[in-house]
């Protein structure tokens, strides 16, 4: 049977949303570029209806995920994983990965050395650690393997040794050798790395006394 669309209206709490009556009664609410399809005396099938309610779902998932990586950047894993804990199927869910992919909003490489900008800036970790991080995070190991490839564990070992060794420096050398090379362990740099490291930072304070 078909419906008569009646009236299109601008939600006051939300002015992107608009509500459509049919046949002289409210009978859903859509964004405004799906309304935007919509006229006034429109004749639409229980079909038509159906695919103007498919069109709201898959654009309410794209403005969804475009607010999850507005607030920093995720991986395709971690958007897809969101939207589905919002319930959205998975239609809607490939039409919002295609979207932000498409807007160069949404991709695993830029993703991957966002990622490790970022701790190599504030929390240096070990190739280990930060390839287990990037996996849990839903990223292929190819994508992993080569943004990994110009970093320099060592480097990235010292800086995050340099973060906390001055406050050490005024231990005894066994003392502070241990703390040292416990916090670089914590962050899963590798033994020889780790002895490397601490033998030259404290080396340097020797230096400096």
């Amino acid at each position: 049977m078909l419906k008569k669309v009646t009236a299109l209206k601008q939600q006051q709490r939300n002015k992107q949303r608009v509500s459509v009556f049919l046949d002289d009664e409210f009978a859903f609410g859509v964004p405004m570029i799906v309304a935007a399809e919509l006229r006034l005396g429109q004749m639409l099938s229980e079909e038509q209806i159906k695919n103007v309610l498919e069109k709201a779902t898959v654009e309410a998932a794209k403005q969804s995920a475009l607010r999850f990586v507005t607030y920093r950047p995720r991986s395709t894993a971690e958007v897809r994983r969101n939207l589905k804990e919002k319930a959205f199927e998975e239609p809607a869910i490939e039409a919002a990965v295609a979207f932000l992919t498409r807007i160069d909003m949404l991709g695993d490489e830029k993703f991957a050395q966002y990622w490790i900008d970022q701790r190599e800036t504030f929390k240096p970790r070990s190739h280990m650690a930060l390839r287990m991080e990037l996996q849990q995070k839903g990223v292929a190991r190819d994508i992993i393997d080569e943004a990994l490839d110009d970093i320099d564990e060592e480097a990235s070992a010292r800086r995050a040794a340099e973060q906390r060794a001055a406050r050490w420096r005024d231990l005894p050398e066994d003392e502070f050798r241990k703390k040292l090379m416990r916090y670089l362990n914590g962050r899963g740099f590798r033994y020889g790395v780790i002895r490397e490291v601490t033998d030259a930072i404290w080396q340097e304070f020797e230096n400096d006394q």
